[in-house]
Protein backbone atom coordinates (compact mmCIF):
# COMPACT_ATOMS: atom_id res chain seq x y z
CA UNK A 1 0.00 0.00 0.00
CA UNK A 2 1.19 3.45 -0.63
CA UNK A 3 2.74 5.08 2.35
CA UNK A 4 0.86 8.20 1.64
CA UNK A 5 -2.16 6.65 0.92
CA UNK A 6 -2.44 4.82 4.29
CA UNK A 7 -1.75 8.58 5.81
CA UNK A 8 -4.67 10.34 3.71
CA UNK A 9 -6.75 7.31 4.82
CA UNK A 10 -5.84 7.60 8.61
CA UNK A 11 -6.27 11.91 8.33
CA UNK A 12 -9.86 12.00 7.11
CA UNK A 13 -10.86 15.28 7.30
CA UNK A 14 -12.60 17.59 10.23
CA UNK A 15 -15.57 18.64 8.54
CA UNK A 16 -18.34 20.91 9.49
CA UNK A 17 -22.14 19.82 9.24
CA UNK A 18 -24.09 22.95 8.64
CA UNK A 19 -27.33 23.19 8.05
CA UNK A 20 -28.39 25.64 5.92
CA UNK A 21 -25.88 27.38 4.13
CA UNK A 22 -22.79 26.19 2.36
CA UNK A 23 -19.16 26.41 4.11
CA UNK A 24 -15.84 26.27 3.00
CA UNK A 25 -12.64 25.50 5.24
CA UNK A 26 -9.26 24.17 6.03
CA UNK A 27 -7.39 21.96 7.82
CA UNK A 28 -3.63 20.99 7.88
CA UNK A 29 -1.53 18.40 9.80
CA UNK A 30 1.98 18.04 10.62
CA UNK A 31 3.33 14.30 9.84
CA UNK A 32 6.40 13.01 11.69
CA UNK A 33 8.85 9.99 11.99
CA UNK A 34 9.50 9.87 15.67
CA UNK A 35 10.27 13.55 16.26
CA UNK A 36 11.69 14.52 12.71
CA UNK A 37 9.30 16.02 10.48
CA UNK A 38 8.71 13.89 6.90
CA UNK A 39 5.40 16.18 5.42
CA UNK A 40 2.71 18.32 5.69
CA UNK A 41 -0.87 17.43 4.31
CA UNK A 42 -3.73 20.21 4.37
CA UNK A 43 -7.80 19.55 3.14
CA UNK A 44 -10.09 22.08 2.46
CA UNK A 45 -13.78 21.16 2.63
CA UNK A 46 -16.86 22.32 0.78
CA UNK A 47 -19.97 21.50 2.49
CA UNK A 48 -23.87 22.02 2.28
CA UNK A 49 -26.57 20.06 3.12
CA UNK A 50 -26.78 18.33 -0.09
CA UNK A 51 -23.64 17.58 -1.50
CA UNK A 52 -19.38 17.87 -0.60
CA UNK A 53 -16.13 17.98 -1.58
CA UNK A 54 -13.17 17.08 0.12
CA UNK A 55 -9.66 18.35 -1.20
CA UNK A 56 -6.32 17.08 0.44
CA UNK A 57 -2.56 17.90 -0.63
CA UNK A 58 0.43 15.59 1.02
CA UNK A 59 4.17 16.97 0.50
CA UNK A 60 7.30 15.35 1.54
CA UNK A 61 9.12 17.77 3.36
CA UNK A 62 13.00 18.67 2.05
CA UNK A 63 14.76 16.22 4.55
CA UNK A 64 12.77 13.46 2.70
CA UNK A 65 13.04 15.31 -0.85
CA UNK A 66 17.11 14.50 -0.48
CA UNK A 67 16.22 10.97 -1.12
CA UNK A 68 12.93 11.06 -3.24
CA UNK A 69 9.71 13.73 -3.40
CA UNK A 70 6.57 12.40 -2.86
CA UNK A 71 3.33 14.18 -3.01
CA UNK A 72 -0.38 13.41 -3.77
CA UNK A 73 -3.12 14.82 -4.06
CA UNK A 74 -6.63 13.47 -3.50
CA UNK A 75 -10.13 14.83 -4.00
CA UNK A 76 -13.34 13.18 -3.29
CA UNK A 77 -17.19 14.20 -3.53
CA UNK A 78 -20.54 13.10 -3.27
CA UNK A 79 -23.85 13.57 -1.40
CA UNK A 80 -24.56 14.53 2.42
CA UNK A 81 -27.79 12.89 3.84
CA UNK A 82 -28.11 13.91 7.54
CA UNK A 83 -24.69 14.00 9.04
CA UNK A 84 -23.68 10.82 6.63
CA UNK A 85 -21.74 11.08 3.48
CA UNK A 86 -21.52 8.32 0.59
CA UNK A 87 -19.02 9.27 -1.67
CA UNK A 88 -19.55 9.49 -5.58
CA UNK A 89 -15.94 9.84 -6.71
CA UNK A 90 -12.62 9.53 -5.33
CA UNK A 91 -9.60 10.57 -6.74
CA UNK A 92 -5.83 10.07 -6.02
CA UNK A 93 -2.72 11.56 -7.81
CA UNK A 94 0.33 9.91 -6.76
CA UNK A 95 3.94 10.85 -7.54
CA UNK A 96 7.40 9.54 -5.88
CA UNK A 97 9.79 11.27 -7.58
CA UNK A 98 9.41 11.42 -11.75
CA UNK A 99 7.00 8.18 -11.15
CA UNK A 100 3.04 9.72 -11.11
CA UNK A 101 0.32 7.38 -10.87
CA UNK A 102 -3.19 8.66 -11.36
CA UNK A 103 -6.84 6.95 -9.67
CA UNK A 104 -10.26 7.42 -10.26
CA UNK A 105 -12.94 5.56 -8.36
CA UNK A 106 -16.83 5.71 -8.89
CA UNK A 107 -18.80 4.73 -6.38
CA UNK A 108 -22.98 4.30 -6.22
CA UNK A 109 -24.75 3.31 -3.38
CA UNK A 110 -21.05 2.63 -1.91
CA UNK A 111 -20.74 -0.13 -4.22
CA UNK A 112 -17.56 0.87 -7.00
CA UNK A 113 -19.03 0.95 -10.36
CA UNK A 114 -16.14 1.79 -12.13
CA UNK A 115 -11.87 2.05 -11.21
CA UNK A 116 -9.68 3.48 -13.82
CA UNK A 117 -5.53 3.51 -13.31
CA UNK A 118 -3.23 5.50 -14.85
CA UNK A 119 -0.45 4.06 -15.90
CA UNK A 120 -2.05 0.57 -16.39
CA UNK A 121 -0.39 -1.84 -14.29
CA UNK A 122 1.99 -4.08 -15.43
CA UNK A 123 1.64 -7.81 -15.28
CA UNK A 124 0.84 -8.58 -11.55
CA UNK A 125 3.12 -11.63 -10.35
CA UNK A 126 1.43 -15.12 -9.30
CA UNK A 127 1.01 -14.36 -5.46
CA UNK A 128 -0.88 -11.13 -6.03
CA UNK A 129 -4.27 -11.34 -4.73
CA UNK A 130 -6.69 -10.06 -6.92
CA UNK A 131 -9.46 -7.46 -6.31
CA UNK A 132 -12.56 -8.93 -6.51
CA UNK A 133 -16.11 -8.27 -7.62
CA UNK A 134 -17.15 -9.18 -3.59
CA UNK A 135 -14.37 -6.58 -2.56
CA UNK A 136 -16.07 -3.76 -3.97
CA UNK A 137 -19.48 -3.63 -2.86
CA UNK A 138 -20.51 -1.92 0.64
CA UNK A 139 -17.19 0.21 0.69
CA UNK A 140 -15.68 3.22 1.97
CA UNK A 141 -13.64 5.90 0.31
CA UNK A 142 -10.37 6.67 2.34
CA UNK A 143 -11.44 10.15 2.89
CA UNK A 144 -15.05 10.53 3.95
CA UNK A 145 -15.10 7.16 4.88
CA UNK A 146 -13.87 7.97 8.29
CA UNK A 147 -16.01 11.01 8.97
CA UNK A 148 -18.33 9.08 11.89
CA UNK A 149 -21.75 10.68 12.69
CA UNK A 150 -22.53 12.06 15.78
CA UNK A 151 -25.06 8.99 17.89
CA UNK A 152 -22.84 5.97 16.63
CA UNK A 153 -19.58 4.48 18.20
CA UNK A 154 -16.39 5.73 16.85
CA UNK A 155 -15.20 2.28 18.19
CA UNK A 156 -15.66 -0.70 17.67
CA UNK A 157 -16.27 -0.97 14.41
CA UNK A 158 -14.65 -2.66 11.09
CA UNK A 159 -14.12 -0.01 7.67
CA UNK A 160 -14.53 -1.46 4.34
CA UNK A 161 -11.94 0.77 2.44
CA UNK A 162 -11.19 0.95 -1.14
CA UNK A 163 -8.34 2.82 -2.50
CA UNK A 164 -8.64 2.38 -6.21
CA UNK A 165 -5.70 -0.75 -5.66
CA UNK A 166 -5.63 -2.01 -2.45
CA UNK A 167 -9.18 -3.33 -0.65
CA UNK A 168 -8.79 -3.20 3.15
CA UNK A 169 -10.56 -3.63 6.49
CA UNK A 170 -9.78 -1.53 9.36
CA UNK A 171 -10.82 -2.97 12.46
CA UNK A 172 -11.13 -0.15 14.93
CA UNK A 173 -11.27 -1.00 19.03
CA UNK A 174 -12.26 1.32 21.86
CA UNK A 175 -8.92 2.57 23.79
CA UNK A 176 -10.34 5.01 26.35
CA UNK A 177 -10.46 8.69 25.65
CA UNK A 178 -7.48 11.33 25.66
CA UNK A 179 -7.15 15.19 25.73
CA UNK A 180 -6.05 16.46 22.04
CA UNK A 181 -4.85 19.70 21.36
CA UNK A 182 -4.91 21.93 18.21
CA UNK A 183 -4.93 25.43 17.73
CA UNK A 184 -4.95 26.17 21.40
CA UNK A 185 -7.75 24.36 22.03
CA UNK A 186 -7.93 21.34 23.92
CA UNK A 187 -10.76 18.89 23.25
CA UNK A 188 -11.89 15.28 24.25
CA UNK A 189 -10.59 12.71 21.76
CA UNK A 190 -12.01 8.83 21.59
CA UNK A 191 -8.61 6.86 21.24
CA UNK A 192 -9.16 3.50 18.63
CA UNK A 193 -6.37 1.19 17.88
CA UNK A 194 -6.16 -0.09 14.71
CA UNK A 195 -5.78 -3.19 13.40
CA UNK A 196 -4.88 -2.99 9.40
CA UNK A 197 -6.45 -6.24 7.96
CA UNK A 198 -5.91 -6.65 3.90
CA UNK A 199 -8.19 -8.25 2.01
CA UNK A 200 -7.18 -7.58 -1.99
CA UNK A 201 -5.26 -5.94 -4.37
CA UNK A 202 -1.49 -6.41 -3.11
CA UNK A 203 1.28 -8.98 -3.58
CA UNK A 204 0.88 -11.99 -0.64
CA UNK A 205 4.01 -12.07 1.38
CA UNK A 206 4.91 -8.77 0.85
CA UNK A 207 7.09 -7.21 3.67
CA UNK A 208 5.08 -3.90 4.54
CA UNK A 209 1.80 -5.38 4.03
CA UNK A 210 2.79 -8.00 6.32
CA UNK A 211 4.72 -5.35 8.89
CA UNK A 212 1.25 -3.59 8.88
CA UNK A 213 -0.59 -6.62 9.08
CA UNK A 214 0.90 -7.89 12.29
CA UNK A 215 1.64 -4.27 13.74
CA UNK A 216 1.13 -3.52 17.24
CA UNK A 217 0.10 -0.10 18.52
CA UNK A 218 -1.61 1.92 15.33
CA UNK A 219 -3.90 4.33 16.30
CA UNK A 220 -6.10 6.92 15.08
CA UNK A 221 -8.09 9.88 17.72
CA UNK A 222 -11.20 10.83 16.86
CA UNK A 223 -12.90 14.61 17.99
CA UNK A 224 -16.18 16.06 17.66
CA UNK A 225 -16.09 18.88 15.20
CA UNK A 226 -16.94 23.07 16.02
CA UNK A 227 -20.55 22.44 15.43
CA UNK A 228 -21.00 18.97 17.13
CA UNK A 229 -22.59 16.66 14.44
CA UNK A 230 -19.55 14.19 13.25
CA UNK A 231 -16.58 12.80 14.74
CA UNK A 232 -13.58 13.29 12.61
CA UNK A 233 -9.62 12.10 13.34
CA UNK A 234 -7.25 14.34 14.91
CA UNK A 235 -4.45 12.42 15.44
CA UNK A 236 -3.07 9.01 14.14
CA UNK A 237 0.06 6.69 15.21
CA UNK A 238 1.46 4.14 12.13
CA UNK A 239 4.31 2.01 13.50
CA UNK A 240 6.48 1.33 10.11
CA UNK A 241 9.53 -0.73 9.30
CA UNK A 242 11.49 2.87 9.28
CA UNK A 243 9.80 3.70 13.03
CA UNK A 244 6.68 5.11 13.48
CA UNK A 245 4.71 7.55 12.17
CA UNK A 246 2.62 10.22 13.86
CA UNK A 247 0.08 12.36 11.51
CA UNK A 248 -1.73 15.45 14.23
CA UNK A 249 -4.01 17.95 13.16
CA UNK A 250 -2.50 21.86 13.90
CA UNK A 251 -4.58 23.96 12.57
CA UNK A 252 -8.39 24.22 11.88
CA UNK A 253 -9.88 26.84 10.18
CA UNK A 254 -13.41 27.62 10.39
Amino acid sequence: MRFSGLVMCLLGIAVSSAQAESVTYRTDYKITLGALPIARASFVTEINQKNYTITGRFNSSAIVDIVTKISAETNVSGTVSGDRMQADRYTLIYQSGKKKHTYDVHYHNGNVTETTVDPQPKRRPRNWIAVGPEDLRAVLDPISGLIIPEGEAACPRILPIYDGESRMDLVLTSKGRKTFKADGVETEAIVCSIRYVPKSGFRQGRKDIEFLRKANGMEIWFAKTATRKVYAPVHARVPTQMGTIYVSAIDVDG
